[in-house]
């Protein structure tokens, strides 16, 4: 492939992602919305079309045209740019994340490989760009003139900075095993079937890893950041209009990030399982951890901030460093 075949295709992967993954950010909403109502008995969005489908877009039109409120004794220049910050980074984070198998276009010869960036330390990378953005709960809380957003602000870095501690430890032992950090060697490492899915060798830190992504993607029960049953809301207590919703694109996106993680790193990624292609088989796996994510929600309570700080420090983080312990044991 010469270089400028690969910069347009490189181009076409990534506005294809950013495009695809906007648009599943606000289906998930409505997703959510039905799914909550249905195990609690409602019935969610229902007038805006056929089962309340519309939905999506009433309030994409409500973000796009309601007032950019900023506050007079904001930071102006920082508030703006920390919603764009959380946005951003969660898409970085999607470049080096091998969403499908490779393919040939019809009528061609012309293999596509669905990964923005295959480099050799993919999963470094989207752990380090998913990281960066919680730079942007930071500075939004603080920036804003309001104390509420800071002490929102203040809690937003104590959770992700503790649980991004829990997330590396949890992938060291399977890392240990494979000898790879690249997400299609790791995807490559499971290719011989359901038996050789690293869920069974590595149990601990897939349930680690798992609690981590709750925690690092604000959602029910560790949803601090942004916490619905305050009557203020956290670091976003000022924000309004597309600023405000941001945020929470770039909160779903990670949520699909995290989930395209713990189908490739421990549940066998796209290789085909039986008779079921494996495109088909990661969709299936995000659909069920998409999913996971909702049910959770609906079913626990929140934790409080002490108890959270403590089930990281005091219970994930020693059973995180036992496990790499043990896993090096046996691996010499």
């Amino acid at each position: 492939m010469n270089e400028n075949a690969m910069i347009i295709e490189t181009i076409i992967k990534a506005v294809t992602i950013l495009a695809v993954f906007s648009a599943l950010a606000g289906f998930t909403t409505y997703i959510e919305r039905k799914i909550l109502a249905f195990m609690q008995r409602r019935l969610g969005p229902m007038h805006v079309g056929p089962a309340g489908v519309l939905q999506i877009a009433a309030d994409g039109i409500k973000l796009f045209t309601k007032e950019d409120f900023i506050p007079q004794n904001a930071v102006k220049p920082i508030f703006k740019i920390a919603p764009v910050i959380t946005a951003a980074t969660a898409f970085i984070a999607l470049a080096a994340v091998p969403i499908l198998p490779e393919f040939i276009l019809p009528f061609t010869d012309y293999v596509v490989r669905p990964i923005v960036a295959d480099i050799n330390v993919g999963i470094l990378f989207v752990l380090g760009a998913m990281s960066v953005g919680m730079y942007g709960p930071l500075l939004a809380g603080m920036s804003q003139s309001n104390k509420w957003g800071l002490l929102g602000a203040a809690r937003t870095v104590i959770q992700l900075l503790s649980f991004e501690v829990v997330t590396g430890l949890s992938l060291i032992a399977p890392l240990m095993m494979i000898g790879s950090l690249s997400l299609i060697d790791i995807n490559n490492y499971q290719t011989g079937g359901l038996s050789d899915w690293l869920i069974w060798s590595q149990p601990v830190a897939f349930i680690l890893f798992l609690i981590a992504g709750f925690a690092e993607t604000n959602r029910t029960p560790f949803d601090l950041l942004e916490h619905e049953a305050e009557i203020v809301s956290g670091y976003a207590t000022e924000y309004s209009g597309m600023r405000w919703g941001l945020f929470f694109i770039g909160e779903y996106a990670n949520l699909f990030t995290v989930s395209f993680l713990v189908s490739i790193i421990f549940l066998g990624g796209f290789n085909p399982l039986w008779f079921i292609p494996g495109g088909i088989m990661i969709l299936l796996k995000i659909s069920f951890f998409i999913f996971l994510f909702l049910w959770v929600r609906a079913a626990w309570p929140h934790v409080r901030p002490d108890q959270l700080m403590w089930f990281c420090w005091k219970v994930l983080m020693p059973v995180a460093v036992i496990n790499i312990l043990i896993t090096g044991i046996v691996l010499i």
